[in-house]
């Protein structure tokens, strides 16, 4: 097997992989034997053909696909790691050359790391945000904790009010036609709570449980399904429950109840407390992306199209898992708020950039620095992770492998040169 590596512009490489003919046959050969069970030839007994007959019947190249399927994988992975490049996008892949007795070989264009040119990162100029606790302040903060502790009661004497909780059954119809998709028995709905397209919520203000009406909505210009985008559609709806959330009143029992404290002025004193160490800890926040925005837009750096394309994925994977965790598939989450695969791809581009030129600045700042990573660094690690994850110290220790080691001694370096920055700040 051999390698060529050609540098392209903004950052991209071009793979040239070539595996020779005897290792391509023995792959071709492979698909024969995987596939010859599933093939019929009159006068044969199935998974007897022999495999020049086959090819004779269907062409040689019938294994070719299989066999470069077979190859491709292994072959990138082991070249990708002999080009000692810092590859950062899956790879595109083109079959270069496929034959009968020849070379396989094939071309993996891929994104690498870029190289950045720091910026100032030594008293960088941010602004503290305030972190005065106001009284405002601590009202909302107790208001919040009314509403967690809110209990539903069923409503049977008046029609449906904003804010109420309602079961309802529905079915959609455009054109006077049902569309898949459409219909729902039994379905939990916070009137005012916007999780279904247009005016649907606002339309049920004001009917009674068993009525059946008409909710007439129009569905985005950029709704997930081809066939509705910005047509009119009719739902038959009845709400067949209500109920309506009750705050408990703000006095000396609703304090026993929620907190340690006796009075309700001894707990809006602990709530003050806890408002001002999350401003504090809020304030701190603010000021490393103000730093890290300023080093960002102070640094210079080409940020190739597939590194942004593979973290978009990444975090479009991560939304999908949270929300399934909850219960919603992705697709539930799309015909719910009307967006589209596509439109949230986009709506998370410009973060998956910030997170991309984030870590490229504070990793130049590491290098530049030349922070030590101690073994207590890494002990001091493993031993937060194994909290986090509810395990023994030893036991995680023994499982984390040299390949995250360094890539734990990496974020380490990462958050020392945040410190680094941020103790240097000019506030």
């Amino acid at each position: 097997m051999s390698l060529q590596i050609e540098k392209l512009e903004k950052n991209m490489a071009k793979l040239t992989i070539e595996v020779s003919a005897e290792d391509f046959e023995k792959a071709v050969e492979k698909a024969y034997q995987k596939n010859k069970g599933k093939m019929s030839v009159p006068g044969f007994r199935k998974g007897k053909v022999p495999r020049q007959m086959l090819e004779k019947m269907y062409g040689a190249e019938i294994f070719f696909e299989d066999a470069a399927n077979e190859i491709i994988p292994e072959a990138y992975s082991e070249e990708a790691s002999n080009s000692e490049l810092e590859i950062v996008s899956q790879p595109k892949i083109d079959v270069v050359q496929i034959g009968k007795g020849k070379s396989f070989i094939f071309t993996a264009e891929v994104a690498v790391k870029p190289e950045v040119e720091l910026g100032n990162y030594k008293g960088i100029k941010v602004e503290k945000p305030s972190v005065e606790v106001t009284e405002d302040d601590i009202n909302a903060e107790l208001e919040n904790v009314r509403k967690q502790n809110s209990r539903t009661i069923p409503v049977e004497d008046r029609p449906v009010q904003d804010g109420d909780m309602t079961t309802i059954d529905f079915e959609g119809f455009v054109d006077g036609v049902a569309f898949e998709g459409g219909k729902g028995t039994d379905y939990p709905l916070t009137i005012g709570s916007h999780s279904f397209i247009d005016t649907f919520e606002e339309q049920l203000i004001g009917k009674n449980i068993g009525e059946e009406t008409e909710v007439n909505v129009t569905f985005p210009e950029d709704y997930h399904a081809q066939e509705l985008k910005g047509k009119p559609a009719m739902f038959k709806v009845t709400v067949k429950e209500i109920k309506a959330v009750e705050l408990p009143e703000l006095d000396d029992d609703f304090a026993q109840d929620v907190s340690e404290f006796d009075t309700l002025a001894e707990y809006k004193e602990d709530v003050k407390k806890k408002l001002a160490e999350k401003k504090e800890a809020d304030a701190k926040t603010e000021v490393e992306n103000q730093a890290i925005e300023a080093l960002i837009a102070d640094s210079k750096m080409d940020i190739p199209e597939p590194m942004i394309d593979l973290q978009v994925r990444q975090m479009a994977e991560d939304f999908a898992r949270r929300i399934q965790s909850q219960g919603i598939s992705i697709e539930q989450y799309f015909q719910f708020t009307g967006l589209t695969s596509e439109k949230m791809l986009e709506q998370m581009r410009p973060q998956a950039l910030k997170r991309i030129q984030s870590r490229l600045v504070l990793e130049a700042v590491a290098k530049a620095e030349n922070f030590e990573i101690t073994e207590d660094d890494i002990n001091s690690e493993i031993e937060r992770m194994a909290a986090m994850y509810q395990m023994e110290t030893d036991k995680l220790k023994e499982l984390v492998s040299d390949s995250e080691k360094d890539a734990m001694k990496q974020d380490i370096g990462v958050q020392k040169a945040v410190d680094f920055i941020i103790a240097n700040v000019n506030a």
